[in-house]
């Protein structure tokens, strides 16, 4: 066999190998499985289990929150932090007595630079102890640049006097001055027993509780 010949022939084994390499490279790329383009902004940054936050005002306290879970996204805007498993707020009166509590099955807290705002869904109970009220509703916004809680949603109101429901509540943020918007179905203790105990603040209540005379 000439030189000419084996030259010709090692171009050709060189050309047929690129070509080989070329076709198991590009097969296998195609073969490989494409991952979906991760979205940053349903990635939480945070996440905290079994939070607790206190806010004290002259070393008494003046909010508590509980949260079991709480997820923090920063990657959207405005960012926002949300507690898929429940949340509990209580509020304190300026003496540190326990006025108000804000419980419900799903929370999200939303801040910007000018607003802050809380909403609150799934069995949504709002009590006052001090006054002996109870709300219920499925939806609570709780604006607190404005210092207003309000619903738009159908909403139970207890009282000791009272029971009352309609659509639409707006209050104020420790629940004092509650006002359902469009009131139906709804009645009142006209006539109560003399010698009935009035209401009391039994979680503030220090001392016996009088029995009920027969």
């Amino acid at each position: 066999m000439s030189d000419s010949v084996r030259i010709r022939l090692s171009k050709n084994y060189k050309v047929a190998a690129i070509y080989l390499a070329a076709t198991i490279f590009l097969s296998c790329t195609n073969s490989l499985p494409q991952t979906e383009e991760i979205d940053s902004s349903k990635i939480p940054t945070q996440v905290i289990d079994n939070m607790s936050v206190q806010q004290s005002e002259a070393g008494k306290p003046r909010m508590r929150l509980y949260a079991s879970k709480m997820e923090r996204y920063t990657n959207t805007t405005p960012a926002y932090d949300i507690f898929p498993a429940g949340i509990n707020v209580k509020a304190f009166t300026a003496d540190g007595m326990l006025e108000t509590e804000i419980t419900a099955k799903i929370a999200k807290h939303i801040t910007n630079d000018t607003t802050e705002r809380w909403e609150a869904y799934g069995n949504v109970v709002i009590k006052n102890y001090i006054k002996g009220e109870t709300m219920e509703t499925d939806t609570l916004y709780w604006d607190r640049s404005s210092k207003t809680i309000y619903t738009h949603c159908l909403v139970k109101m207890k009282t000791p006097d009272m029971y009352m429901q309609g659509i639409g509540m707006k209050s104020d943020e420790m629940a004092r001055n509650a006002i359902i918007l469009k009131p139906f179905d709804s009645y009142g203790v006209v006539k109560r027993d003399s010698t009935e105990v009035p209401y009391i603040d039994s979680v503030n209540f220090i001392g016996p509780f009088l029995k009920k005379k027969r």
